[in-house]
């Protein structure tokens, strides 16, 4: 169901003032027919921060496929434009998720990355590779850093969400449940999982815009953080470095510190999109259209 088919919920401020109240809203929910709104509200009010961290850390598993990271090094788009590239990805998931799959702009969002794949010689594999990656790194993200785990409620509305997603995108095969999501991300990088130059250098060119979004006096820290988070056989793909453990150590337990603080905060009542962050730059103050995002190669 659209999330704009029917009245979306809030929050008022003594209801904002239990930090489940958004749980709570989502536990009287069916994903089975409201798992775009579930997705939406976990997106939104929820997780914001860590799902867009956690899908920028999703980026670097798929380029650590050597098919798929030399395809985007022969592209140039994540090398010679990665500040676009990562606007046009962001604006196109969001018009999904703040208007849902089968609205006007969601098909809009659905068609443009249609167009785009359909440009280039990708396998079914490598799609549903990419696909699972949506679905598990943020479940996984939250279980690990955020300030409670997901509930089985929002992993099968995530699961749902995507599935539709890869049935409008032609995508077949699709995983039916997260565990056999999980299942096939795992083994598909043990089995895939490679060095490519290519690869490297569209990781590289991605890790620098996101360390971009920063101060430069911390763009040297943030790197080395964005290197210790990684999970060891991506950061082994691409033949980074290995931080100091503890360097590992002190940073993924300051993720957990702040997921821990964040139980007491009280829950959210405004929505928070990625455009909020300040992180997409290419069509401000302008403005955009859905049809004018990503490559125009077709």
């Amino acid at each position: 169901m659209s999330a704009t088919a029917e009245a979306r919920p809030t929050l008022s401020r003594r209801d904002a003032r239990r930090r489940d109240a958004w749980q709570r809203v989502i536990a009287t929910m069916d994903p089975e027919t409201q798992y775009e709104e579930i997705s939406r509200i976990v997106a939104r009010y929820e997780f914001p921060w860590d799902l867009q961290q956690s899908l920028s850390f999703a980026l670097f598993r798929t380029f650590a496929v050597p098919s798929i990271g030399r395809l985007l090094a022969e592209t140039r788009e994540f090398t010679a434009a990665t500040q676009k590239r990562h606007d046009d990805t962001v604006l196109i998931l969001d018009a999904i998720v703040e208007d849902g799959l089968e609205s006007p702009d969601g098909r809009t969002a659905v068609r443009r990355m249609n167009r785009m794949h359909g440009s280039y010689d990708i396998s079914n594999d490598d799609m549903r590779y990419v696909l699972s990656t949506f679905v598990v790194t943020p479940i996984r993200w939250i279980r690990d850093y955020g300030y409670r785990d997901s509930t089985r409620t929002e992993i099968d509305a995530a699961v749902l969400s995507y599935r539709r997603m890869g049935e409008l995108m032609g995508i077949r095969d699709i995983p039916e449940t997260y565990e056999d999501f999980e299942a096939l991300l795992d083994d598909y990088e043990r089995e895939r999982f490679g060095y490519d130059p290519g690869a490297r250098a569209v990781a590289d060119a991605t890790l620098e815009l996101f360390c971009s979004f920063y101060p430069k006096a911390l763009r040297r820290g943030v790197e080395i953080f964005s290197r210790a988070v990684m999970d060891d056989h991506v950061r082994a793909a691409f033949r980074y470095d290995d931080p100091p453990r503890v360097v590992i150590a002190l940073s993924r337990g300051a993720l957990r510190l702040r997921g821990r603080l964040l139980r007491h905060a009280p829950a959210r009542r405004r929505p928070k999109r990625p455009i909020d962050t300040g992180s997409v730059r290419t069509y401000l103050p302008g403005g955009y259209r859905l049809d004018d995002l990503g490559t125009h190669l077709e």
